[in-house]
């Protein structure tokens, strides 16, 4: 506040000496009466005044694009860039020196020929940089031997709605720097914005998780200005961003991810995660169940595993609000997820011991 306050009176004074200066060289140049020359002074001053505000508010808005704008651009993107600058600077020399030695017309395609050269070179740096980068020797070994080099990974609209990606960063099991581009948080917006109360409350998440994410110190989490004018589709440029800066793409969405694979692009799904972390169990395993509600055939009961998996109990209806330990009979899986099949442990102990009594029956009949 207190530096606001002095730049407000630097940029006063420096109006006022202005304003004097403009109207003494008024009075120079035109006789005029003093209440006159005062008030052309006054107005020199104030838009001398409301000029250099205005320039300063634009030239801070223009340094804060340019820090985001830099701060949100990979290093090897940046690196790239400016190493296809100085090339396509090189080229634009030794291209345009027989243009000079003409006159009239040779200045002006020479000069158009650099600055062309200078542009594609940057263009094609920043857009190759990482196959660029793979082709470096010293990058290829560090690759091979130590694995230090971990992709970045993409968000998309669908595993930032989901809002598990969270909890799987706060887990430590998920490495690297996670990448939202603005055309997805664009997206959300759009979706935020909708009339559908259910769209809008999907989108409103969204939003949420991703200021949540990115201030938390433990995630590293950028934003980056990436706009592809010639891919419309928020998909298509998901993909197109992936390739230009060799990154992973964490989705839950099927198709998307189908497509990806088809192109080469490493997929991270929720979805395929959740199902490989949950709990295997087996055949005759026993375990402990809570029965929540009935089942849709006729005798079964329902419960859940901590990881959301169905647990399907044979005549159990009678039994909700009721633990129960039960044997495991089958397993099947479904495109939805796992279901587990079983019926109650005493029903089969009281089989066995039914079965036993029979047999004793049978030895002491027949032997």
């Amino acid at each position: 506040m207190c530096r606001k306050i002095k730049f407000s009176s630097k940029l006063f004074l420096l109006a006022l000496i202005f304003g004097i200066w403009a109207a003494y060289t008024v009075q120079q140049l035109l006789p005029l009466k003093p209440l006159w020359n005062l008030g052309w002074g006054l107005i020199a001053a104030a838009v001398f005044y409301l000029g250099l505000t205005l320039l300063g508010k634009l030239a801070r808005k223009a340094a804060d694009y340019i820090n985001r704008t830099l701060d949100s651009i990979p290093s090897d993107i940046l690196l790239g860039g400016i190493a296809g600058l100085f090339m396509g600077i090189l080229v634009g020399v030794l291209s345009t020196f027989p243009l000079s030695l003409l006159d009239g017309i040779g200045d002006v395609l020479t000069l158009g020929i650099f600055c062309l050269s200078g542009l594609l070179g940057a263009t094609i740096g920043a857009r190759r940089a990482p196959d660029f980068i793979k082709l470096w020797p010293h990058s290829a070994v560090t690759e091979e031997t130590d694995g230090n080099l971990i992709s970045p990974k993409v968000l998309d609209t669908s595993a930032i709605i989901d809002g598990r990606i969270y909890d799987v960063c706060l887990s430590h099991f998920l490495e690297g720097q996670l990448i939202v581009p603005t055309f997805v948080i664009e997206e959300l917006q759009h979706i935020a914005d909708s009339s559908d109360n259910i769209r809008r409350n999907k989108g409103r998440r969204g939003l949420e998780l991703l200021s949540k994410m990115q201030k938390h110190t433990g995630i590293k989490i950028d934003i980056i200005e990436a706009n592809i004018p010639e891919e419309k589709d928020v998909d298509n440029k998901l993909l197109r961003l992936c390739k230009q800066i060799n990154a992973c793409i964490i989705t839950n969405d099927y198709n998307l991810n189908k497509v990806a694979e088809l192109q080469g692009i490493k997929v991270l799904n929720i979805n395929e995660l959740t199902n490989a972390v949950k709990v295997i169990v087996y055949p005759g395993e026993n375990m402990h169940i809570a029965i929540i509600k009935e089942g849709k055939e006729a005798g079964q009961g329902v419960g859940y595993l901590e990881d959301g998996t169905m647990v399907v109990v044979e005549d159990a209806h009678h039994e909700i609000g009721n633990e129960l330990e039960v044997t495991v009979t089958s397993v099947f899986q479904t495109v939805a997820g796992r279901m587990i099949f079983t019926r109650k442990v005493r029903e089969e102990n009281g089989g066995s011991v039914n079965q036993v009594f029979q047999e004793v029956q049978e030895v002491k009949l027949y032997g």
